[in-house]
């Protein structure tokens, strides 16, 4: 079953336990007004999710908004800002990040490096919270993963382990 981003956040939310009226605070962080009744609605399932557990078709709110990647990146670039503090832009970066998810291809990718970013994980500490949910790479596939789009290691991350990265921060995390 693939991931939305809807998903991504819902899990996020969840694994890190970020409270509604933060999330409201990340997305701002990140140049994106919402309101706390706004996050509720992003924090639905859509019209074509399925719970993963029972295969049933999920109970939809009707005013489900859709997180599209602009959306799902300005939330974690305000993550890293709410977990690490406001950082000033070197001499002649821009105030903003440039957006990095190319395409629905390039999302997980950048939700793991940016996790990465945020919540100031070395690589092994990413093999230990994979590990928590039963996937075991080699440090060089994660390494390919982190790359550059476009350079030549580099790897798409499957929804396989971007789902079981947030399960596992969710063991890590909560426990």
């Amino acid at each position: 079953m693939d991931m939305n981003n809807n998903d991504i956040l819902i899990r996020l939310r969840y694994a890190l336990d970020i409270k509604n009226t933060d999330m409201v605070k990340i997305f701002k962080l990140g140049g994106i007004e919402v309101t706390k009744e706004d996050v509720l609605k992003i924090l639905t399932k859509s019209k074509d999710s399925y719970d993963e557990e029972d295969g049933n078709e999920v109970v939809i709110d009707e005013e489900h908004i859709p997180c599209d990647n602009f959306m799902l990146e300005s939330f974690l670039n305000g993550l890293i800002i709410f977990k690490r503090g406001k950082q000033d832009p070197k001499p002649g970066q821009s105030e903003n990040p440039p957006m990095t998810i190319k395409n629905n291809a390039s999302v997980n990718n950048v939700l793991l490096k940016k996790l990465k970013i945020a919540l100031t994980l070395t690589s092994e500490d990413m093999l230990d919270i994979l590990e928590k949910a039963g996937v075991v790479i080699a440090k060089g596939e994660l390494s390919a993963i982190l790359r550059k789009e476009g350079h030549n290691n580099y790897r798409k991350c499957g929804d396989r382990y971007a789902r079981n990265f947030l399960k596992g921060l969710a063991i890590k995390y909560r426990d």
